[in-house]
């Protein structure tokens, strides 16, 4: 198997995002694999995809800071990236790999594990889907299917900025932003944490690219963007800064909202699960769910799945039983893919704002 290999450097902002997008566009089904390489050469808040930027993200700051706010079409939370952080995505047509992405992680996140121990770093892969040193972690990975292509993202952290991180996220209080920095300090590592000298871009790029081809018994080879590829990339860069994009969980919150009426409840929860934070915003009436929106720093294949969940829960009496049979059935109708997130929690979210415990 042929596995090409483009290394974009340090892009903008937007374009560090867009890459990845573009190129899995392009992809069609029998094309040979790629993988993406790409250092952000401007700062940001990168969003999840069925995240509310509302309950997650510090508009205000990110404004006055003059850090762009962009959603990509992969799972997970809200974090702050920069050229400190070189980013690898692989993308293969989707016949080419397992159906689930809980078995998709440990396959691709493995080469990077390797290239940290190489390095003298003593990382090791923690499920669902986290790389992690003496407890810390120094770094995550996400998977989406974008076009035809399955996607697997991940990154090498050279050093992270906490205090930026912390600044950018939604708090209660400055009290609780102080703590947050604290427990950011704790939980997380970097190269620079890790090594007394930091390695060069290339050092790891070469080491990370070796591990691929042992891991996945193919020859990684250097080559340019197509002609076709450019023209993704570039649309996504579009499709990616429009702002019905960048704001879409807050435009259906706000649908949700309007059909507020006499005998109608709107109400809302949270639940941590293995595989990520769940928010509900739950519409209830009569003991029913009348609308229901999902969101969170969880993933869900396809995108979609988790909109179309919600609205197929729509009349379902809101007991608990009966409600995670029937977001069993609904996953398995809908074929969802929620790597750590069981028809249970699912149901103790929902049922959390109802006001009752599960």
């Amino acid at each position: 198997m042929r596995l090409r290999v483009i290394d974009f450097g340090f892009v903008p902002a937007l374009r560090s995002q867009a890459i990845y997008h573009g190129v899995a566009r392009a992809l069609k089904s029998g094309d040979d694999p790629v993988l993406t390489l790409v250092n952000p050469q401007t700062p940001y808040v990168c969003v999840g995809v069925h995240q509310e930027i509302g309950k997650e993200v510090d508009e205000e700051f990110c404004k006055q800071a003059g850090l762009p706010i962009v959603r990509r079409h992969v799972g997970g939370g809200a974090v702050y990236l920069d050229k400190n952080q070189m980013f690898f995505h692989f993308m293969f047509p989707r016949e080419q790999v397992p159906q689930y992405a809980v078995n998709l992680y440990p396959k691709f996140i493995e080469p990077a594990v390797r290239t940290y121990r190489e390095l003298g770093v003593n990382a090791e892969y923690r499920p669902v889907n986290d790389i992690q040193v003496a407890g810390r972690k120094i770094g995550g990975t996400g998977a989406a299917s974008i076009g035809e292509a399955t996607v697997m993202v991940g990154s090498f952290m050279f050093d992270f900025d906490t205090a930026t991180m912390a600044k950018c996220l939604k708090v209660p209080s400055e009290k609780f932003r102080d703590k947050l920095k604290m427990t950011l300090d704790d939980y997380m590592s970097t190269m620079t944490r890790e090594l007394d000298t930091l390695p060069e871009r290339e050092t790891v790029r070469e080491k990370f690219l070796r591990h691929v081809g042992d891991v996945f018994g193919v020859t990684p080879e250097l080559t340019d963007p197509t002609a076709a590829e450019l023209a993704a990339i570039e649309a996504e860069e579009k499709a990616l800064s429009d702002p019905a994009w960048t704001y879409k969980k807050g435009r259906k919150l706000t649908d949700l909202g309007v059909k507020i009426s006499e005998g109608r409840q709107l109400t809302e929860s949270m639940h941590k699960a293995a595989g990520g934070l769940i928010r509900t915003h739950l519409l209830a009436q009569d003991g029913t769910i009348e609308s229901l929106m999902i969101s969170g720093d969880f993933t869900c294949l396809p995108e979609d799945g988790v909109d179309r969940l919600a609205a197929a829960l729509a009349g379902e009496k809101l007991e608990a039983a009966s409600l995670e049979d029937a977001i069993a059935r609904q996953v398995g109708q809908l074929h969802l893919d929620m790597p750590g997130i069981e028809p249970a929690d699912l149901a103790r979210a929902i049922m959390l704002a109802t006001g009752e415990g599960v």
